[in-house]
C-alpha cells in the first residue's frame, strides 16, 4: 500500500465520503449502532419477503451484534415466515489444533447464533435445522458444494481491520503470497489466523488477552461469499476498521485488503457508522509522516 495514497484516503473529512467524486463503491453513513442494526434488518427482512413461497439462500455472519435483536423483534411482528430460508453461516473459530471451541466460549460463533439468530424466533416462523449450516472442519466440503447448487440471493457481513470477509484476511505468510486471482477464487478452508487479526480481536473484546483468542478458523472463501447477487457489508466497531474502510473506498483491488474486492460486484454496498467512518488522519491536518509529507 502507498503510503501516501493511503495519507490522502485517510485525510477526507467523514462528511465528504458519501458523495466522493473518486468513491469506488457505493456506500451509506449512518450515526449510530442501533440505527445501523434496523437498517441491516429491515433490509434483509424486505429482500427475504420479496421471494415469499421461493427457496431464499442467504450467508450470513456472527457479527455486527446490532442486527440481532432488530431482526428477530420484526420476524415476529409482521410473522415473516422463515421456512424457506437456507443459511450459510460464514465462519467459525477453532483451537490451535483446527479443532471446534467448547459450546460455552465466547468466540464459539455456533453458540452465539443459536442463542441470538435463532433462539428469539417463534418455532412456527424459525429456519428448518436441516436449512442451517454451520461450517466445521468436517463438513466444510459438502457446504462448498451445497452452496454450488444453486444461486445465493444475499451475503450480509461486515470487515476486519484488514478488510477481511469472512475470515479471508491478507495472507501474511512469508513464503507463501497468493495473487488478486487467487484471493478472487478462494474457497472454503481452514486456516491459521494472521497475528494482528489475534492482536485486534484480544483488544476489542478479550481486554487484550490475546492468549485466549482462537488462532485458527474455518471460512467460506471469497468465491462463496461473493458470488450472492447481493452482497451488503456493515460496520459499527469504530476505530479499528477506519482505515480498512478508507481503502475499500478509494483504492483499486488489492489482496492486502480483500475488502476492495466489493467495487466490482455488480450490487454491492458498504455501511458505516460515524465513528467508523471517521479517520484520526482527517481530524488533524496538521500532523506528518515520514515519506509522505515531504
Amino acid at each position: 500500500m502507498d503510503k501516501k495514497q493511503l495519507y490522502k484516503w485517510c485525510s477526507i473529512p467523514v462528511e465528504q465520503l458519501e458523495s466522493h467524486p473518486e468513491r469506488k463503491v457505493p456506500f451509506r453513513l449512518v450515526e449510530t449502532s442501533a440505527q445501523m442494526g434496523e437498517l441491516m434488518a429491515r433490509e434483509f427482512i424486505d429482500d427475504i419477503k420479496s421471494t415469499v413461497g421461493k427457496t431464499y439462500r442467504a450467508i450470513v455472519p456472527c457479527g455486527p451484534k446490532c442486527w440481532y435483536e432488530p431482526f428477530t423483534r420484526i420476524i415476529n411482528e409482521e410473522n415473516v415466515s422463515l421456512k424457506n430460508l437456507i443459511v450459510f453461516h460464514m465462519d467459525e473459530c477453532l483451537d490451535w489444533e483446527g479443532r471446534l471451541l467448547a459450546e460455552n466460549d465466547p468466540c464459539n460463533f455456533k453458540t452465539f447464533m443459536l442463542k441470538h439468530f435463532y433462539g428469539p424466533i417463534r418455532d412456527e416462523l424459525n429456519i428448518p435445522d436441516e436449512n442451517r449450516h454451520f461450517p466445521t472442519p468436517q463438513n466444510m466440503y459438502e457446504i462448498a458444494e451445497e452452496i454450488s447448487k444453486g444461486p445465493i440471493d444475499y451475503t450480509l457481513g461486515g470487515w476486519g481491520q484488514d478488510g477481511h470477509i469472512a475470515y479471508n484476511q491478507t495472507r501474511r505468510h512469508p513464503f507463501s503470497h497468493i495473487t488478486l486471482d487467487e484471493l478472487k477464487n478462494c474457497s472454503i478452508r481452514v486456516q491459521e489466523n494472521n497475528l494482528d487479526t489475534i492482536i485486534a480481536l484480544g483488544q476489542r473484546s478479550l481486554g487484550a488477552a490475546y492468549q485466549f483468542v482462537p488462532p485458527m478458523s474455518v471460512t467460506l472463501g471469497v468465491k462463496e461469499c461473493l458470488s450472492a447477487k447481493k452482497v451488503r457489508v456493515f460496520s459499527d466497531t469504530g476505530d479499528w476498521k477506519q482505515t480498512a474502510l478508507r481503502v475499500a473506498l478509494f483504492s483499486e483491488e488489492t489482496a492486502e485488503y480483500p475488502l476492495t474486492l466489493l467495487q466490482n460486484h455488480p450490487d454491492a454496498v458498504i455501511t458505516a457508522t460515524y465513528d467508523t467512518a471517521r479517520h484520526p488522519i482527517a481530524e488533524n491536518p496538521g500532523w506528518e509522516f515520514a515519506g509522505v509529507n515531504v
